[in-house]
């Protein structure tokens, strides 16, 4: 029996099988509110032994992007208990990702009266999607003061504590793809003068601080946290090699002194696998990988024993039965990238399956 399909047991996770559905944005959410659609697309993957479900908002400043749901309303708490009870019934875990965009965002995409926020005054280059105003510059956010910075992370705990309230198992605190926790590590971004910025330590900070305060509000075995070295989605720019390999040994020693679920990986070609190596060394938990990997590309990452599990986006994205066409050996469907935003379930709950 393929490793991929076997039972998974650590200090903090009990899974079904190896396999994770990676976190992936829909923007489904209207209103920003987790909906019934939503919950039928997760109950339809719930063949995955853990479930990452797409970046959510600890607060109305962090919706950068258009329908992304929310977890700090009542509202949006009793929404998200339709998608926990579904995808609980075939003994699946889900944790939530926590994801505040920082400067990736646009007010057109906010609550009115909220602005878009970041470690500094450092707009991104580009533009993104609203829609109300079609394609629009990202604007230069508002820097947050020392006192803001300890209001987001709290925050983020307010948003952990009502993830486990609508039934999720623990929440992923995503720290890569250019977003809030990512722009706090970046140099080229974090032009801080206070304890936020400067030394690695210093842009180490918040990501320490946000791990450590959620662990301790709803348990260390319930938080994860998601990262990406040498990424540089979101206008982040590269910075020195030897200088992010340090970055990222610091963080994953302090991670396990804290004693987090799992260091969950995007893996990029950049990412030199010495930096791997040293990640894997510093940190004791549960390391997931994810990036385009095949069943059988998997299967060889598992056998090597550098990850512990593999996550799947696409592969997920286009067949709700994966893990049943792995078991069979059956061709995967490609997924619909004209409707991977779009409102509605076309190219997203209407993909076909071969396995019930």
């Amino acid at each position: 029996m393929k490793k991929l399909l076997m039972p998974y047991t650590s200090q903090a996770l009990k899974l079904k099988n190896h396999l994770v559905m990676a976190p992936m944005t829909r923007s489904r959410a209207i209103d920003n509110l987790p909906n019934a659609l939503m919950k039928e697309y997760y109950s339809q993957r719930r063949g995955a032994g853990l479930i990452i479900t797409e970046g959510t908002a600890p607060a109305p400043e962090g919706l950068g992007y258009a329908r992304i749901p929310g977890i700090f309303s009542n509202e949006q708490i009793e929404g998200w208990k339709l998608t926990t009870a579904a995808v609980h019934q075939n003994n699946t875990k889900i944790f939530l990702q926590l994801m505040h965009t920082g400067r990736i965002g646009h007010q057109a995409n906010l609550p009115e009266g909220v602005r878009v926020i970041g470690v500094s005054a450092i707009p991104a280059a580009g533009q993104m999607h609203t829609d109300t105003a079609g394609m629009q510059d990202y604007p230069v956010p508002v820097a947050l003061s020392t006192q803001g910075v300890k209001e987001v992370i709290g925050e983020y705990v307010s948003a952990a504590k009502n993830a486990i309230a609508a039934g999720f198992d623990g929440v992923e605190l995503h720290a890569a793809n250019g977003y809030l926790i990512e722009q706090f590590l970046n140099p080229n971004i974090n032009d801080r003068t206070d304890v936020y910025g400067g030394s690695i330590e210093n842009r180490s900070r918040f990501a320490i601080e946000v791990a450590q305060q959620v662990a301790e509000a709803i348990g260390k075995e319930k938080t994860g946290v998601r990262i990406s070295p040498n990424s540089t989605l979101g206008d982040l720019q590269a910075y020195d090699a030897d200088t992010t390999e340090e970055t990222y040994i610091y963080l994953s020693r302090e991670f396990n002194r804290i004693g987090l679920a799992y260091i969950h990986i995007s893996l990029s070609p950049q990412v030199p696998a010495q930096t791997l190596n040293a990640i894997r060394t510093e940190f004791e938990g549960t390391l997931i990988y994810c990036n385009t990997f095949t069943a059988e590309g998997a299967e060889a990452e598992l056998d090597k024993g550098d990850a512990d599990l593999i996550a799947f986006g696409r592969g997920f994205l286009a067949n709700p039965d994966l893990e049943q066409r792995i078991i069979h050996g059956s061709e995967l469907n490609a997924p619909d990238f004209t409707t991977l935003y779009t409102p509605g379930a076309k190219g997203y709950t209407d993909y076909p399956v071969l396995f019930n």
